[in-house]
């Protein structure tokens, strides 16, 4: 299922872009005038292969959720069984990202990859389709790979098979909303501890130094912070990640929702479909997805730039600029769900502003 996925994806088409970019010429409004909106709607029409691109609705915000073995070395002082109390708290539509999508008017599908605790009992149903329909309650989809991942200071985190099986998890549960009817699936992701992993795969796919890319998280103190980052250099000297073999950086280091998540990214790019990006626990996972594909970043769409300092590195080595900026750091899908409507509105410019010509609107 991956290499069939990696080897449907292509670059953007030209022909497309190209009367993307000529219409915006042609709109009622000084050229360049809309910044990077108009970007924006060029490259969706280029991903779609069509101007107009289709609007991207409806949308699908899949959540996958898992633990974390370094949980052990003191990274965080959140419980581990937060992630499935969290996870509780998503279907039952009380978290954040619940409040967002009802704005929006987006699906919510939770995907448990590896969580290592029980469910609370009202939640563990079993496995369940998802659907992008809006008006449905959050769905959950079981796919528990393991319970959590290894300490990734003392071993792999995972092996390479359940690293592409979380990878394949990422790519069914994509192919599953677009059949479905999404338009546009964007990213969250719950997991105690997960920012540790993330700063080693930004670190690992960048090139930075772990003290570039390591943030605070949940807001941890001066000495967790320090310890937080010795344990990325501690798991990098370990495991020396290739960025050249991404299957292999995830399974060393990284999570099972970074794995899940690069594989929703790769089936979206695959598809021809916009994968809205959230925080760095997305980007990172972007920066593996693109290891595996560079095509895949015509796909990708920063929803807003996290206050962690490793999404920033990570934007900026995928030539991805953010939307927006609000000093966000919850992670969920929150910051992709508020950038939603400036996705939409950059496509919505090319269907329905008139051209000077149309409008009898005088040219400079």
């Amino acid at each position: 299922m991956l290499e069939t996925t990696i080897a449907a994806i292509g670059p953007l088409d030209q022909t497309a872009t190209a009367a993307a970019r000529d219409l915006q010429s042609r709109l009622t409004k000084p050229a360049g005038s809309l910044g990077a909106l108009e970007d924006l709607s060029i490259r969706l029409a280029g991903l779609a292969g069509t101007c107009p691109p289709p609007l991207p609705e409806p949308a699908a915000v899949a959540i996958f959720a898992g633990d974390h073995g370094v949980h052990a070395q003191g990274v965080t002082p959140w419980p581990q069984e937060v992630t499935a109390q969290m996870i509780g708290n998503f279907l039952a539509g009380g978290a954040v990202v619940n409040a967002f999508a009802r704005q929006a008017g987006a699906s919510v599908t939770v995907v448990d990859v590896g969580v290592a605790t029980p469910l609370p009992p009202a939640v563990a149903d079993g496995p369940d389709v998802p659907r992008p329909v809006a008006a449905d309650a959050p769905r959950l989809v079981e796919a528990r790979i393991r319970p959590g991942t290894r300490d990734l200071t003392v071993t792999a985190a995972l092996t390479r098979d359940e690293a592409r099986a979380a990878v394949e998890t990422g790519i069914r549960v994509a192919d599953e909303l677009i059949a479905a009817g999404a338009g546009i699936l964007l990213t969250g992701d719950m997991g105690i501890g997960n920012t540790t992993p993330s700063a080693a795969l930004v670190a690992a796919f960048t090139g930075a130094d772990p003290a570039e890319v390591t943030g605070r998280g949940t807001g941890v103190d001066d000495e967790t912070y320090q310890r937080k980052m010795d344990v990325v250099r501690r798991a990098l000297r370990r495991h020396r990640p290739d960025p050249a073999d991404p299957l292999g950086a995830l399974a060393a280091v990284g999570g099972l929702e970074h794995a899940a998540l690069a594989g929703l990214i790769l089936a979206a790019a695959a598809r021809r479909i916009p994968v809205l990006l959230d925080g760095v626990i997305a980007v990172s996972a972007a920066l593996a997805a693109a290891a595996f594909a560079p095509d895949a970043v015509g796909a990708m769409v920063a929803g807003h730039r996290s206050t962690e300092p490793g999404a920033t590195v990570a934007l900026r080595h995928l030539g991805l600029d953010p939307l927006i900026d609000l000093g966000l750091r919850l992670g969920e899908g929150t910051g992709a769900l508020l950038a939603l409507p400036v996705v939409t509105g950059a496509a919505r410019v090319l269907h329905e502003v008139a051209t000077f010509d149309a409008a009898g609107v005088a040219e400079k």
